[in-house]
């Protein structure tokens, strides 16, 4: 069962306890000692500009996938032990709940979904909002958070003010 080299498996857990699985894993991980099996746990989460009933505009973070944690291991019968058996773990994706790592396409699709969005925006593009309750908005870009994904856009509004907005970047497009 032992492979020399750490993959990239995918655990299936009750919904709502990823951060928790992912928290144990790493607990138990730096307790005994054995990051050399578990390198790596993830929960992939974006983070949306959504705006409240109150008009209040606020960023929360959504679970690209719910229900799951990303593992990166060595499978061996203490890694395969450890992961299955923290509480909230139903179990692995494969057949018959056997670890199957993922393939390299699929490992370099889960990196580029970390890195940031293709469209790249700089300080002062003209822009018009896509999606949301701004949506057919036009403003101008005063910000840009590459990490985040998000830029800040100066809309102007029907009185000809201007509200710094923070947006996604798939939220505008160039005019």
């Amino acid at each position: 069962m032992a492979d020399s080299e750490a993959k990239w498996y995918i655990l299936h857990t009750y919904s709502g306890y990823e951060n928790k699985v992912a928290a144990d894993i790493m607990k138990v991980v730096e307790n005994r000692n054995i990051r050399h099996l578990i390198e790596d746990v993830m929960v992939p989460t974006v983070t949306k500009t959504i705006e409240k009933d109150n008009g209040k505009v606020v960023e929360v973070e959504e679970k690209v996938y719910p229900g799951y944690v990303f593992v990166k291991m060595v499978e061996t019968n203490d890694s395969w032990y450890i992961c299955r058996n923290t509480r909230g773990v139903t179990g692995f994706v494969g057949p018959e709940s056997k670890p199957t790592p993922l393939s390299e396409a699929e490992v370099r699709n889960l990196e580029q979904g970390r890195k940031e969005t293709a469209v790249s925006f700089e300080k002062g593009d003209k822009v018009v909002i896509k999606q949301g309750v701004l949506e057919g908005f036009e403003g101008t870009v005063s910000e840009v958070d590459e990490e985040k994904n998000t830029v800040v856009v100066d809309v102007y509004n029907m009185f000809g003010e201007v509200t710094p907005t923070t947006l996604e970047i798939t939220a505008i497009k160039k005019i």
